[in-house]
């Protein structure tokens, strides 16, 4: 996602698990999702593409990133729920 060289360090998968005869080369390509309504693309994602069918692994590592980017709690703060008669002092040491 961003760094060749991160990219080139992903475990190799090998054979193609969907047609058993092509092999898995890692390729940058253009990642699809959808946001609620939205399609969301994110070009150069980092994908292991099978060159005989044509099949797409992504790695697990990218798209846990890609999930947390796209996260709807990113940025926000955490809101604490006071206690129903706790006193902020006493909520401050549990």
């Amino acid at each position: 996602m961003d760094d060749d060289k991160n990219v080139s360090q992903l475990p190799y998968p090998g054979l193609c698990s969907e047609c058993q005869t092509g092999v898995l080369r890692l390729k940058s390509v253009t990642y699809f999702t959808w946001l609620d309504d939205e399609l969301v693309t994110v070009q150069n994602f980092p994908a292991w593409v099978c060159d005989v069918c044509g099949r797409r692994e992504y790695d697990a590592r990218a798209i846990v990133r890609l999930n947390t980017l796209l996260s709807h709690d990113v940025g926000r703060r955490a809101h604490y729920r006071r206690r129903p008669g706790a006193s902020r002092a006493d909520q401050a040491r549990t």
